[in-house]
């Protein structure tokens, strides 16, 4: 293990100075529906991180075109879309379970964030909660799938998740949510998330420092 003998190796957070501004919280979802029980779901958690204390902006997915590759990357929805995405600190996904995953509206949405914009990972290190709407019995594929694009997106994925089962029976005619445990639920996540984002959104340096990208950037030394 002869090329680890020049390393530094710190593992200690350094002290920082604590962010003062709102949490800023990006919501996506996956329905284009006009009555999009996915959409009323991140509303209705939108409406709960306001109340605690956190900016929250909505992507509207209408409009952005299936990935293809970067061929589109000037598209205005998609440029919008990334910069929401550079701007955010935290995010919500919540899509609709269709044949047992998330939609093709959530997907897409996902394949249009790179993981990398120049020298900028726009996901690494930022604070994810994943919630999903179904009209039948409650499940778990679409949160469960969700948490492997958050993973493979670098970001941290938080344990708390909601599922809501027969979502048309949780909400009133203007799109509020029924006091109900699903409700109380979602509540928790967004706790979780607010949680989260406190602890990590100014310790970004800490955390997302790698070792083998830190040796990729490392200049070459030639031996004779």
């Amino acid at each position: 293990m002869s090329f680890l003998k020049n390393e530094q190796f710190n593992l200690t957070p350094a002290l920082c100075a604590v962010s003062k501004h709102k949490p800023k919280v990006l919501m996506l979802y996956g329905s284009l529906r006009e009555t999009s029980y996915s959409r009323l779901s991140v509303e209705e958690a939108g409406r709960i991180l306001e109340k605690m204390g956190a900016e929250v902006k909505f992507f509207n997915p209408k409009g952005l075109p299936l990935f293809d590759n970067n061929d589109s990357a000037d598209h205005p929805k998609v440029i919008e879309l990334r910069e929401l995405v550079q701007w955010s600190e935290a995010q919500v996904w919540s899509s609709p379970e269709i044949h047992g995953n998330m939609s093709g509206v959530m997907k897409t949405q996902i394949d249009w964030i790179p993981l990398s914009i120049g020298a900028v990972r726009p996901t690494q290190g930022k604070v994810l909660a994943v919630m999903q709407v179904t009209g039948g019995s409650q499940s778990f594929n679409a949160i469960n799938n969700m948490r492997i694009l958050g993973r493979w997106m670098r970001m941290l994925t938080i344990p708390n998740q909601s599922s809501i089962a027969k979502a048309y029976n949780e909400f009133t005619e203007n799109g509020v949510m029924n006091e109900s445990p699903f409700r109380e639920r979602i509540v928790d996540v967004m706790e979780e998330l607010m949680r989260f984002t406190y602890l990590t959104r100014d310790q970004s340096d800490f955390l997302l420092d790698r070792y083998s990208e830190r040796l990729a950037g490392a200049p070459k030394v030639i031996t004779m």
